[in-house]
């Protein structure tokens, strides 16, 4: 069995299938890919975690030490003007915005765990090793994937350090990459799974983690806001979570499918950071910021719900976690999904692998889903992110309407028809956006952040970012959407620079700074950026995160 992606829904794939064959003393080989230097190197979210999923997989998790030590003890949720702020009375919240029951994690170091519990059970771990290629049989079938050369410069050539890429044949494939999977994209087109479903949606995630005084530390306490710095059109919104240990994680979300391209959404968080309400948790008790930044980092989320769910399984392999779009987005939560979702695949992988059956389509991985909690939940909140597409205001007043008065049971589904990219607006009909200048502090620019994310890639081998036209950057993308690249990248991958010898501008890409966030990869408005696997091991390195 090969499992691409080593995060919690590849981990919990891997996991289950030895669990069962131990159960029944059979002997099954799994292998996991995992293109970070170490398990848990890639891994990025907020994150509030459900451990109901992780509670299936490992009863006694607590025993086993996993790395779930805050509980949430406090609920926020607040709207923010530019000088106000409100506080939802905790009465008035939806049952999807309660945390009772929940934890404060860093899934970065709950990821390294479940690789340990996986080792321990025979399965096998190869960190640093990028899945590039799927392969097939002659019958259309996933055969398995094959890994990219090592060693190759920035010409193609073989350098002394060259290895040859292997090829992974098996049974099955599971696809656990997380949003916006390079192989799992190409995966769901040639098959074309996402046929008569809603467009896939996606958002934005910028994070920073602080150590802060511990006068302002509150272990527990966690706070989402909506409203300012965003505009009432435009789907965004923001967390503040106390961990353990005088720390606060911090992050901004934008929805990509914001239709200004003069918006960055690197400098919508800078800027929500000098909040009065969000500020105070940075300062002493004379104004000044005392608070130490420890690290960044930023990845795409799926936020589209059930309806946009591709069908998930195929000949030969199946999609799991967030490669599919398993996400909450009303509750912001995904790695519950993404390790039931791996148990389930897992479940029906053994049981086909035991019957004999090899390259097939697991279709009990789709009933089970389908008669299991998860999505139970995830249809009861599937219009959360379609109603604040008529505004703020609409889409907070429908959302509670639906979930508080009607507990989900909406006789109707908001559908959705246009990918993110589609949405972007000609500068012409836009409003310039003017960002303050980072003061260093609190706020901070690209590089400097880019630098405390850890990410480095071999410098003397091929771009993993590439053009399929290179004209269009500066002929569409400039001309017509004021080169929204320079923009919506929050690792200043992008950039219009001045070319002497052909007289204007052309885009040069800094691919050593990319955080793999995949933003570029969704919201380029002319889809002309191909993002494809890096050398193994190469990227950001979230494990603190």
């Amino acid at each position: 069995m090969a499992i691409v992606g080593g995060g919690p829904g590849g981990m919990a794939t891997a996991i289950r299938i030895k669990q069962l064959a131990a159960e029944n003393g059979q002997d099954v080989s799994v292998v996991v890919l995992e293109k970070g230097s170490e398990p848990g190197a890639h891994i990025l979210s907020g994150a509030i975690m459900d451990p109901r999923a992780l509670s299936e997989l490992f009863p006694d998790w607590q025993e086993r030490g996993a790395p779930l030590n805050q509980p949430v003890t406090e609920d926020a949720y607040v709207f923010l003007g530019e000088q106000s702020s409100w506080r939802v009375p905790n009465l008035f919240l939806p049952p999807f915005a309660h945390n009772e029951g929940n934890y404060i994690i860093s899934l970065g170091a709950l990821t390294k765990w479940l690789a340990e519990q996986a080792e321990s059970l025979g399965v096998e771990i190869f960190p640093g090793f990028a899945a590039a290629e799927v392969l097939y049989n002659d019958d259309g079938s996933v055969k398995g994937v094959a890994t990219g050369n090592v060693g190759v410069d920035k010409e193609g050539e073989p350098t002394g350090n060259f290895q040859l890429g292997m090829e992974l044949h098996a049974r099955y494939t599971i696809f656990a990459e997380g949003a916006r999977g390079h192989l799992g994209k190409q995966v769901i087109a040639r098959y074309r799974l996402d046929e008569g479903r809603d467009p896939q949606s996606f958002g934005i995630g910028i994070k920073e983690l602080w150590e802060i005084d511990p006068a302002r530390h509150k272990p527990g306490f966690v706070m989402h806001t909506a409203g300012w710095p965003m505009d009432s059109k435009t789907y965004g919104g923001a967390f503040l979570y106390h961990l353990d240990g005088n720390k606060i994680a911090v992050g901004f979300v934008t929805g990509l499918g914001y239709d200004n391209p003069y918006l960055s959404p690197f400098e919508e968080f800078q800027r929500w950071k000098t909040h009065s309400s969000i500020r105070r948790f940075f300062e002493n008790d004379k104004g000044e910021i005392t608070a130490r930044r420890l690290s960044y980092g930023a990845r795409a989320i799926n936020a589209s719900g059930v309806s946009a769910l591709p069908k998930f399984v195929f000949p030969g392999g199946a999609l799991v976690g967030c490669d599919a779009g398993f996400l909450n987005v009303s509750r912001i939560k995904g790695s519950h999904a993404a390790i039931k979702t791996g148990m389930l695949a897992g479940e029906a992988a053994y049981a086909a692998v035991m019957a004999g059956r090899r390259h097939d389509e697991l279709t009990a991985y789709t009933e089970a889903f389908e008669a299991s909690w998860l999505y139970r939940e995830l249809k009861k909140d599937r219009n959360f992110k379609n109603w604040f597409r008529y505004g703020l205001t609409v889409g907070t007043v429908m959302n509670g309407f639906e979930q508080l008065v009607l507990r989900g049971c909406m006789p109707w589904t908001l559908h959705r028809r246009k990918p993110d990219y589609a949405y972007l607006k000609p500068a012409s009909e836009c409003k310039p956006i003017v960002y303050p200048k980072p003061d260093g502090k609190l706020t901070f620019d690209r590089l400097s952040s880019v630098f405390i994310s850890n990410t480095n890639h071999e410098e003397n081998q091929p771009a993993h970012l590439m053009l399929k036209d290179a004209r269009v950057p500066v002929n569409i993308n400039l001309d017509r959407y004021a080169g929204p690249e320079a923009r919506y990248c929050p690792a200043g991958v992008y950039e219009f620079v001045e070319d002497e010898a052909q007289g204007g501008k052309r885009l040069q890409i800094n691919a050593q700074n990319c955080v793999h966030c995949k933003t570029c990869d969704i919201k380029d408005p002319t889809q002309n950026i191909v993002w494809v696997t890096p050398e193994g091991g190469g990227g950001p390195n979230y494990s603190a995160m």
